[in-house]
């Protein structure tokens, strides 16, 4: 499926994930939908507060065209043919039983963690997913009737990839996985430099 290069011993899920643009817009079925939240939600997290919330849409459900609505333009024009739309939200704080609430520092963190655990379950299942940040967050935060001490992290689509002939010509290209910085470039022993 891919062209990337992984040493042997990493998992092939890892190197086959990647995140294509088109989409044959094809139906998810709600068992392989609760599949991919329910390995999200097994992502670790601090204290396992478990932070996140994901927001969705089907495409065809009365959701759809107002969450679509959300991203800019850019990624609205080939995300319109995915299967689902989410929005990952995360608590900034740490609520405790008694109503007293402390920041919850790694709450971003934890969310990434969740949302890459969708996407690698989506890749198993035999999905793709796209993470994005191109959508307009104020707008989306509102919208969405996320409270203010939640943080709308980002956006992701899941769905079955289609031929890269559905895109417009600029993005046809592009449509393969990409590479990926070598470890030397990511990875340093000591301190920051």
């Amino acid at each position: 499926m891919s062209d990337r290069k992984a040493h042997p011993r990493v998992e092939k899920l890892f190197v086959d994930r990647w995140s294509p643009r088109s989409f044959d817009g094809s139906a998810i079925p709600d068992e392989d939908l609760k599949v991919i939240f329910e390995a999200a939600g097994l992502a670790p997290s601090a204290y396992n507060y478990q932070p996140w919330k994901f927001l969705y849409a089907k495409n065809g459900d009365s959701n759809w065209g107002r969450f679509l609505s959300l991203l800019i333009p850019f990624n609205e024009g080939w995300a319109k043919t995915a299967s689902v739309l989410v929005y990952v939200v995360s608590d900034t704080k740490m609520r405790k039983a008694d109503g007293t609430a402390n920041p919850a520092y790694a709450h971003s963190f934890d969310a990434g963690a969740a949302w890459t655990q969708a996407a690698l379950q989506a890749t198993a299942l035999g999905y793709h997913a796209h993470g994005m940040v191109g959508l307009d967050f104020e707008k989306a935060q509102t919208e969405l009737n996320i409270p203010a001490d939640y943080r709308l992290e980002a956006a992701f689509v899941i769905g079955r990839k289609a031929s890269a002939d559905l895109l417009p010509e600029g993005l046809r290209d592009r449509e393969v996985p990409s590479g990926r910085k070598p470890v030397a470039e990511i990875v340093i022993a000591g301190n920051f430099r």
